[in-house]
């Protein structure tokens, strides 16, 4: 009995180890929503200050194309109150047969924590 206890701790801890930073978790989800063109999903993945650009943002995909390909945030130091994240991958845009890429390596993400969820806050 006290093995088992021993291996199902160690699983545990070993899991949250590998778990995903939630502020990191938070943008990524963000950006699929907006390639997914689920606005109130990004909405809702925004900060209270950040809402109205998550609704402009949700607005522009929804009315072309987009796919996400290889997204991956991991967070980084502190701004203030705001979490830094930096992300790979980028989204891809079909403006009638034009593709417009944009790499989400180019900018780092500010998150916060609201209401006990990290949100995504802008950028910088």
């Amino acid at each position: 009995m006290k093995r088992l206890v021993y291996i199902l701790l160690f699983c545990a801890l070993a899991a949250c180890a590998a778990g995903a930073n939630p502020s990191a978790t938070a943008v990524e989800n963000y950006f699929k929503a907006l390639a997914a063109k689920d606005g109130q999903k990004a909405v809702s993945l925004a900060c209270a200050q950040w809402e109205e650009q998550a609704s402009l943002d949700a607005d522009t995909f929804a009315l072309n194309p987009a796919t996400a390909e290889n997204i991956a945030c991991k967070a980084g130091e502190k701004d203030g109150n705001f979490t830094v994240v930096t992300c790979t991958g980028k989204l891809v845009l079909d403006y009638n047969g034009e593709k417009q890429e944009i790499n989400l390596a180019d900018r780092s993400y500010l998150t916060i924590e609201e209401g006990g969820e990290w949100r995504m806050c802008g950028y910088k």
